[in-house]
């Protein structure tokens, strides 16, 4: 499966108010893992970014000055992003940006209609209700780095993203069956299964000392807690007296 991992920066918070997209960051997985290809753009939004926006991303007016429009851009990434299954954080407000440019173009793309769309943010509370889960949190949550994220940046905050959205999901971030398949003496990859003819597994048991040891710890534990959970699952190793 080919998803992308994707984030916008914007001039404001309302498409319906007149407000633009100003960066766009994606980054791509196959089969949940990172291949290294990534789409980032910035974007002149022909209009005032509001200061409030400019503290959260530190995108500014001058910044986007010589920056290439949505128009310039729009094809090259909807081509990118065609196909593939998005997560995104929050991912209504994304796609209502998205879904707004291409409108204002007269494309007659709709975001959802030519992609899947999966809303980190929503998976995020079901895992956790109750509980902070803006992106800054669930790095915390699950130990992804995030110490170069002073400020907000698509690229970035996608690369973070892609981290946490594996993690949240099932916990492995890179997984291969073949691994290591050249150490095994299995260069195709498959499964080296081992001889039924190899030698039996020794087995160690415990010593009479080791067991009256045992015992004795099983009654001390039995006296502070009425039954040690051990003799539930098994009868008590006899101790001497």
């Amino acid at each position: 499966m080919r998803q992308i991992v994707l984030d916008t920066e914007t001039t404001g918070i309302d498409p319906e108010q007149g407000h633009r997209i100003i960066e766009i960051g994606c980054v791509e997985l196959m089969e949940r893992q990172l291949t290294g290809r990534h789409y980032h753009v910035y974007i002149n939004p022909e209009r005032e970014v509001e200061a409030e926006a400019i503290q959260i991303h530190g995108i500014t007016n001058d910044f986007l000055a010589d920056k290439p429009l949505f128009r310039d851009i729009a094809t090259e990434f909807f081509e990118f992003i065609k196909g593939a299954e998005l997560v995104i954080h929050n991912a209504a407000f994304d796609v209502g940006f998205m879904d707004h440019e291409f409108r204002k173009l007269g494309t007659g793309w709709k975001v959802a209609e030519h992609c899947g769309v999966v809303d980190s943010l929503a998976i995020a509370r079901k895992r956790h209700p109750g509980q902070k889960n803006n992106l800054d949190a669930l790095c915390k949550r699950y130990g992804v780095d995030n110490s170069n994220r002073e400020l907000h940046g698509a690229l970035l905050d996608a690369e973070i993203l892609a981290d946490v959205f594996l993690l949240l999901t099932g916990g492995q971030t890179a997984f291969s069956l073949d691994a290591g398949a050249a150490d095994s003496g299995d260069a195709d990859g498959r499964i080296r299964r081992l001889s039924a003819e190899r030698p039996k597994t020794r087995v160690i048991r415990a010593s009479d000392e080791e067991v009256q040891a045992h015992a004795e710890f099983l009654k001390v534990v039995g006296k502070a807690s009425g039954e040690a959970l051990w003799n539930k699952l098994e009868p008590a190793p006899q101790a001497a007296e």
